[in-house]
């Protein structure tokens, strides 16, 4: 289910700076699965932007879901994503590790998602099993803001911090 459907031609949520439809649209569609814990990282990233909840249901590991559902996914209240940075990932034959920073703004402000997320291969597919998440700390004002513009934190997304 993609609630907020991306247009193809449109530069892809994940920050790779593909375009959408030669990026997360094709494992969205579910025509493809993602080759790397990378690649799947950044395309759960996206589905969180686009509200593909179906997606992240059908990628997270179903031993590891605890009652998660795309119902309960869909549930809201959803933040709004404003980048993902991811700081490394590492590939095993059967695991992976991808180290990332989500940033989003809700009504409290800005903030973000720092984990370190785990991945299994498992029947010729990747699937995001469960992360140890981390303190996030806020960029400092002659930063490079976290939205991807290249200007200055201060000059840029330092309003959201409340």
């Amino acid at each position: 289910m993609i609630v907020q459907p991306q247009p193809m031609e449109h530069i892809c949520p994940c920050g790779s700076g593909a375009t959408y439809g030669n990026c997360c649209a094709p494992y969205h569609q579910q025509l493809r699965a993602a080759p790397t814990p990378e690649a799947l990282m950044r395309s759960r990233y996206s589905a969180f932007v686009l509200c593909c909840f179906d997606y992240l249901e059908a990628t997270h590991h179903p031993d590891y879901r605890h009652g998660l559902t795309a119902a309960v996914l869909a549930e809201g209240p959803h933040p709004h994503w404003l980048s993902l940075q991811v700081l490394e990932s590492s590939q095993q034959v059967n695991h992976g590790t991808v180290l990332f920073k989500a940033w989003f703004e809700t009504d409290t402000g800005l903030d973000a998602i720092y984990e370190l997320s785990n991945f299994q291969w498992v029947n010729g597919q990747w699937f995001y099993t469960e992360g140890e998440q981390y303190q996030v700390q806020l960029p400092k004002r002659n930063d490079l803001c976290i939205c991807g513009s290249g200007r200055k934190f201060k000059h840029c997304c330092i309003r959201l911090v409340k």
